[in-house]
C-alpha cells in the first residue's frame, strides 16, 4: 500500500516509541515479502496503540499479501470503526469479502472507493446482473481488451440474456419469440431439422416478425440448401430494406448458387447500405471476379486487405488477388499475394477457388 507522506509524518507525531518501532519493522519485513513476520509487528502494533486505524489497515493489507483473506477481516473492520471514511480499509476489506465469498458484504465497500473492477465481479456474483454489466462496461473503458474483464462481462450478458430468455419462455411460451428463442438454441447445439421447425412455427404466429426470416435462412444455408435459404433471405430484404446483412446474405446465396450478376447488385447494395464490411467486400470481389470485371474484384479485395490482415479472409483476399494478377501476367505481384496467403493459411485448409 502506498502511504502519504502526511499519514506517516501522523504516525510519527501521535505514535508511542514502541510503537513506531513495530511499526518500522512490519514495513520492513513487508517490504523483504516476509508476511508472516509483518502480521506479527504490526499485530503488535495494534495491540499497543489500540487506537491507530492505520495500524490495523496494515495488518489487514499483511494478511491479505499473506492470502490469509478471513484473518484480514477483522482488523479492517476495526479499521473502519475507528476511521469510517479510510479509503485504503474500505478497498482492502472489499476484496478480501469478495475473495471469501460474501459479496453482498463486498459491495458497499467497493463502491465506496469506486473499485470498478471488483465491483463488478461482486455484483456479478450476487445475481445483480444489470448493476455488474454497467460497471463491467466503465471498468473496460479504462482497461480496454482486458482478458478478465472481457471475460466477467461476457458472463454477466449472457447469464442476463438466459435470465431474460427463461422469464420469456416461463410466461409465454407458445408466442413467437418463444419459438424464435427455441430455434436459436437448437441452432447453435446443430439440431437443424429441430430449428427449422420452431423457426417455422414463429413465422406462422408473426409473419412479419423481424430477423426470423434472416435466422431462418441460416438454417438452410447451414445445410447448403440454397435455393431455401434464398427465399428466406429475400423475403427479409423486403422486410427490411436496410439491412445490410440481409443484402448481404442475399447476396451470398445468390453467389453459391452461381447467379453472379445478381448477387453482385445484392452485394453492392449491402456495401451501399454499411460499407467496409469484410464479408461483403469478399463475396463481392467474388462476384466480379465470376463475371470478369477482375478491376472490380482487385479493388473489392484490397480494400478488405485494408481493414483486416491476419485473418482467414484476409487469406482468400490474397488467394483471389494472386489469381487475378497470374492471368494478367504480372508474375511477381501474383508471387507475393500467394506468399502471403501461404503465410496465412490454415495448414489444414484447401484453398477456395475463386477463379474459373
Amino acid at each position: 500500500m502506498i502511504r502519504t507522506i502526511l499519514t506517516l509524518w501522523l504516525a510519527w507525531q501521535t505514535l508511542s516509541p514502541q510503537a513506531l518501532q513495530h511499526l518500522e519493522a512490519g514495513r520492513q519485513a513487508e517490504k523483504q515479502s516476509h508476511f508472516d513476520v509483518a502480521i506479527a509487528e504490526f499485530r503488535r502494533v495494534t495491540e499497543v496503540e489500540p487506537a491507530y486505524a492505520e495500524g490495523f489497515v496494515s495488518l489487514g493489507q499483511a494478511c491479505i499479501e499473506h492470502h490469509d483473506y478471513g484473518a484480514a477481516i477483522p482488523p479492517l473492520n476495526r479499521a473502519l470503526e475507528l476511521s469510517p471514511k479510510s479509503a485504503p480499509a474500505h478497498r482492502l476489506l472489499g476484496y478480501a469479502l469478495l475473495t471469501q465469498g460474501y459479496t453482498d458484504e463486498a459491495i458497499p465497500h467497493l463502491q465506496q472507493v469506486q473499485e470498478q473492477v471488483a465491483l463488478g465481479i461482486a455484483q456479478l456474483e450476487s445475481g445483480k446482473l444489470a448493476e455488474a454489466i454497467a460497471t463491467l462496461q466503465l471498468a473496460l473503458q479504462k482497461h480496454p481488451n482486458d482478458q478478465d474483464l472481457l471475460y466477467y462481462l461476457g458472463r454477466a450478458s449472457g447469464l442476463l440474456s438466459k435470465q431474460s430468455i427463461d422469464t420469456m419462455l416461463a410466461e409465454y411460451p407458445d408466442s413467437a419469440r418463444a419459438h424464435q428463442a427455441l430455434a436459436e438454441n437448437y441452432f447453435v447445439l446443430r439440431q437443424m431439422p429441430e430449428a427449422e421447425k420452431h423457426y417455422r412455427e414463429a413465422l406462422r404466429l408473426r409473419p412479419d416478425i423481424p430477423n426470423v426470416r434472416l435466422e431462418l435462412g441460416h438454417v438452410y444455408a447451414a445445410t447448403s440448401r440454397w435455393p431455401l435459404a434464398e427465399e428466406q433471405f429475400r423475403a427479409e430484404t423486403k422486410l427490411r430494406p436496410g439491412s445490410a446483412e440481409a443484402a448481404y446474405r442475399l447476396g451470398d446465396a445468390l453467389l453459391q448458387q452461381g447467379k453472379a450478376r445478381e448477387a453482385r447488385q445484392q452485394l453492392e447494395r449491402s456495401d451501399h447500405l454499411q460499407p467496409q464490411m469484410p464479408e461483403t467486400l469478399y463475396a463481392l470481389g467474388k462476384a466480379a471476379s465470376l463475371e470478369g470485371d477482375a478491376a472490380a474484384a482487385e479493388k473489392a479485395w484490397t480494400n478488405l486487405l485494408g481493414i483486416e490482415r491476419e485473418t482467414p479472409l484476409a487469406a482468400q483476399a490474397h488467394f483471389g488477388l494472386a489469381g487475378i494478377y497470374r492471368k494478367q501476367g504480372k508474375v511477381a505481384q501474383a508471387g507475393r499475394e500467394m506468399q502471403e496467403f501461404q503465410r496465412l493459411q490454415n495448414p489444414a485448409a484447401q484453398p477456395e477457388a475463386v477463379q474459373k
